[in-house]
């Protein structure tokens, strides 16, 4: 098995606590992002960007969260406003991915995948690096108001945030699916019967309004 096979089958995402100091340095920082940004992108489009939040930002953030997060639930107790006062503390560094449409032929599906496989890549360039990752979005990553002071524009969404940091352990093992169970060989229309490993509810999509075909923003 070459090292890249092993790279790929072993890789895990780290528990926030679990996540220490060091974060990557402005020049690692360059380059895993410049990896990062080498995904599939149909018309070159670039229709994601990013925003770094690293050192004493995190808790400038930190505090802005928490005063959103108090105005929308007055009756929130201490253990809940600490936490979201600490959210970005929680590991040394962390970029947003923002999903951000733009105009053209290209359908709006294939864009916000491209953002997704950002997302990953992300994680992949940082753990070659030798750092942990963990790709989290949580409710703030849905929230108008938080989604303004992070400066992201209100047609824009947050892939994810991809936290960044030292492993203090190994992270164990998790279970994985079989391929039989996710996998089939198409013939003559076969589909899968039992959908999906974990037997979640299928949701309707696309949403109304939403297309995978085109793009409305032409």
């Amino acid at each position: 098995m070459s090292d890249i096979q092993n790279f790929l089958q072993t890789r895990r995402s780290v528990p926030l606590k679990q996540m220490l100091e060091p974060a990557p340095s402005d020049t690692q920082l360059q380059e895993i992002l410049q990896i990062a940004a080498r995904v599939p992108d149909h018309g070159r489009m670039c229709p994601w960007y990013f925003i770094i939040i690293k050192g004493e930002q995190r808790a400038e953030l930190g505090q802005k969260l928490k005063d959103i997060y108090i105005a929308q639930n007055p009756q929130a107790e201490d253990k809940e406003i600490s936490l979201e006062e600490g959210r970005f503390m929680r590991a040394p560094l962390c970029v947003a991915v923002v999903s951000r449409i733009k105009k053209g032929k290209h359908p709006q599906w294939e864009q916000i995948l491209s953002a997704g496989a950002v997302c990953m890549n992300l994680c992949h360039a940082a753990n070659a690096h030798g750092f942990a990752t963990n790709w989290l979005t949580e409710w703030c990553a849905y929230d108008t108001e938080f989604k303004k002071v992070l400066g992201v524009d209100e047609p824009d969404n947050i892939a994810g945030f991809i936290y960044i940091g030292t492993s203090a352990e190994k992270p164990a093992e998790r279970e994985r699916p079989e391929l039989n169970e996710i996998s089939s060989v198409w013939s003559n229309g076969v589909i899968l019967a039992t959908g999906d490993k974990y037997g979640n509810t299928l949701e309707e999509w696309p949403k109304t309004g939403f297309s995978i075909k085109k793009n409305p923003l032409k």
